[in-house]
């Protein structure tokens, strides 16, 4: 893999977002998630750090101890700025960033911004065409603005583990970071259509995108179903999402999924399986019958699935149209010929970890290949670069690592 220098890469490399600068003050998952599908995009990310760190650069198992699988992944394409805010002197450090930046995010509480000096008319002094994202827990205005929030949180605040309650009578987690990572992906659509304005009309402004509205309006978005009506016409809940029989099916030798979904789906699935009478059921004529009646369905297509093999059934699926999946462990997705055949994993020469495995952008444009521009950087390792090009004199810089403000 070829890693593009940050000098080729402003030289025009056609990236969406080349020439947009993003101070990234955010730590753990979901604002650095965020900056990295911007960074990933072309956007020149300065992650901003306390003199500790992010706490993610030291989770283990790890090479060295300033950074884990997760910061490498999460922090490619960025630099890395040491600034304790908390120190006399920051502002005169910060308000060099800020000047020269297009876009600021952090994850803190209201009240955290405001101690700080992060609120939206403290950079607007330095900088009055800043965006300033605010990603955190809850919006302000509400009783919980101040409630300190992480994944798990979100997932029971937002509906979400309701939503195994009521398939499994179990309220339960979904096995991944999913609210950081949905609320990281709105955040870098927020920042990109705040820059749009910008650039259309010369205006800053202030972004808030906080995890619990976010999380609430994506479980809703099918999951309002009837109950949108007013007075409601059912319960809330769509019944193919929240059926307890939406599982993969058993097969001969597994689980494969399999989701016949038009009548000739259906029509082709359950007469291979000897049961073409069922389509003569009023409950499953139409799909809006079917959708209705899911779980019924459901219990017949678990009945035929042991009759084959998983891979049968996936060959199956493939002659009839049908839209079907093996079970495919984390484990074996690095040689899935699928993502092989489109180089969704490479591997790369970190200068202090040596070799990893890179997991590319997944969005790709007619104009330019996916490029790793620069690997996750060490604490401050490009501290003083960056002040020097946001126009803070030498001595001052100086002046601010003898005090310790900063560190580079």
């Amino acid at each position: 893999m070829t890693v593009v220098s940050q000098k080729d890469h402003d030289a025009g490399s056609g990236q969406f977002l080349n020439g947009l600068r993003i101070l990234d003050f955010s730590s753990v998952v979901m604002g650095p998630f965020a900056t990295q599908l911007l960074a990933d995009m072309g956007a020149d990310v300065i992650k901003v750090e306390p003199p500790g760190g992010d706490l993610v650069r030291y989770y283990r198992p790890q090479r060295s101890r300033e950074q884990s699988g997760l910061f490498m992944s999460l922090h490619r394409n960025k630099r890395s700025v040491v600034l304790d805010l908390k120190k006399d002197g920051a502002g005169e450090a910060l308000n060099h960033l800020v000047g020269a930046t297009d876009v600021v995010l952090h994850n803190f509480r209201p009240a955290v911004a405001r101690r700080l000096g992060l609120e939206y008319a403290d950079l607007r002094k330095a900088n009055d065409k800043i965006i300033l994202c605010k990603t955190y827990g809850f919006g302000e205005g509400g009783p919980r603005q101040e409630d300190p929030a992480y994944d798990d949180v979100i997932q029971a605040s937002s509906g979400l583990s309701d939503m195994f309650q009521r398939t499994t009578g179990k309220p339960a987690y979904v096995p991944s970071m999913i609210s950081d990572k949905i609320v990281g992906q709105m955040a870098a659509l927020a920042i990109a259509s705040a820059a749009f304005r910008v650039a259309t009309h010369g205006v800053g402004c202030e972004v808030e995108v906080p995890m619990y509205e976010t999380m609430v309006a994506f479980n809703l978005a099918e999951n309002f179903s009837a109950a949108a009506f007013e007075p409601p016409l059912s319960d809330f809940g769509w019944a193919r999402s929240i059926s307890p029989m939406r599982k993969p099916f058993p097969t001969s030798d597994g689980y494969v999924c399999i989701l016949p979904y038009t009548d000739q789906n259906w029509r082709d699935f359950l007469t291979v399986g000897g049961q073409a009478s069922v389509l003569k059921d009023d409950r499953f004529r139409t799909l809006a019958d079917r959708a209705l009646n899911i779980d019924a369905l459901y219990k017949v297509a678990e009945t035929i699935t042991p009759l084959q093999s998983s891979d049968e059934w996936v060959r199956f699926a493939r002659d009839h149209n049908i839209p079907a999946s093996p079970i495919t462990a984390m484990s074996d997705l690095i040689d899935e010929p699928h993502l092989v055949a489109v180089n969704m994993f490479e591997t790369a020469q970190h200068p202090t970890e040596g070799a990893y495995r890179v997991c590319r952008g997944p969005v790709r444009d007619s104009e330019t290949d996916w490029q790793l521009r620069r690997h996750a950087p060490g604490l401050g390792e490009h501290t003083r670069e960056i002040l020097e090009e946001s126009g803070c004199p030498e001595e001052r810089i100086n002046h601010l690592i003898e005090t310790a403000v900063i560190i580079g």
